[in-house]
């Protein structure tokens, strides 16, 4: 007689648990999303997005010298401009207040950190969209494409290591790398939000940022559809051959078949965003008592990574880098 398989040895003890677990999680795995507010005099509490704030210069710098005391791989910077115009001009402002924070954080960290600036115009635009509207109301694809290559180069010059497109603009990856390389920064790296699909998960984040679509708009027309796979491995070649270093997967738990997919069809890093909405019901539900924050967060985490993800960008960043490292 055979004997009888008995999987539940390996699960016995924790270190035998740990030695055979097929996927990991390491603070350096981590890439935590940080919101800079020009005229603020103290950081701002997000209310849908507790433990998170809308951080002075100041109270920047000192995140994110905490967040490398803790191993945390990266930071992404999203900037809350004072004042907002059509065409979303303050992205592309040397002055502008996500390249102010690039420039701290070079000098503080130099190397030592990977800084990262979201690049695109929702959060500068009066109108909240993506992009600049042609006459119609519509997002003009083909005039946003300069735009997005002026902030890239904008960002890399004030110190950013990698910039990342997210305006699921047609063709901007290919913008960026030809003004990056143009401008004399041919080793900026790219992370492309390459799929990003049109969610309900990002209410927190446009809190964050003070972001409201004119109009009561959305960004079907240009964000994919929550209903479709194979447009998103679709969508990550196209970048990957325009220049992408990195692409992306958004949001992160309700695609992590999309996610498996890309892990297949790529060869370039993969990351996942986790995103502020999902983040969000985490929070919420363990305040009511319903589920271990800690440990639902932990758990939600490793399996973005388990689906193929090298990097992780979420909210979470900092309690899991102190839970992993004690």
């Amino acid at each position: 007689m055979f004997p009888i398989d008995r999987p539940r040895r390996l699960r016995r003890t924790a270190a035998l648990r740990r030695l055979v677990a097929e996927a990991t999680l390491d603070p350096g795995d981590l890439i935590a999303p940080l919101f800079v507010a020009e005229g603020l005099d103290a950081p701002r509490a997000i209310s849908s997005l507790p433990g998170q704030v809308q951080h002075t210069l100041d109270s920047l710098r000192t995140e994110v010298a905490e967040l490398a005391r803790r191993g945390v791989g990266g930071v992404i910077l999203f900037g809350v401009p004072a004042q907002k115009d059509a065409v979303g001009s303050g992205a592309y402002d040397p002055d502008g207040i996500v390249q102010v924070a690039l420039r701290a954080l070079r000098d503080d960290h130099g190397d030592d950190v990977v800084v990262m600036a979201d690049l695109c115009l929702d959060e500068y635009t009066d109108h909240g969209h993506c992009g600049v509207l042609a006459t119609d109301g519509s997002v003009d694809n083909d005039a946003t494409l300069p735009l997005y290559a002026r902030a890239a180069v904008a960002q890399a010059r004030a110190g950013a290591a990698v910039v990342a497109p997210s305006g699921m603009m047609d063709g901007q990856v290919g913008a960026i790398r030809s003004g990056l390389d143009e401008a004399g920064f041919p080793d900026t790296v790219i992370m492309s939000y390459s799929t990003k699909y049109a969610s309900g998960l990002y209410g927190p984040f446009r809190e964050a940022v003070d972001v409201e679509i004119a109009g009561g708009g959305d960004r079907r027309g240009y964000q994919q559809d929550y209903r479709n796979r194979r447009e998103g491995t679709r969508e990550a070649r196209l970048d990957v051959a325009e220049g992408a270093d990195i692409v992306m997967v958004k949001p992160a738990m309700t695609y992590l078949d999309v996610l498996a997919d890309l892990r297949r069809e790529v060869d370039v890093p993969l990351a996942a965003y986790h995103v502020s909405g999902e983040y969000a019901m985490v929070k919420a539900a363990a305040e009511r008592g319903w589920i271990d924050g800690p440990a639902v967060a932990l758990e939600q985490i490793t399996a973005v990574r388990r689906a193929g993800a090298d990097l992780v960008l979420t909210y979470f960043a900092r309690e899991l880098a102190e839970v992993l490292g004690s």
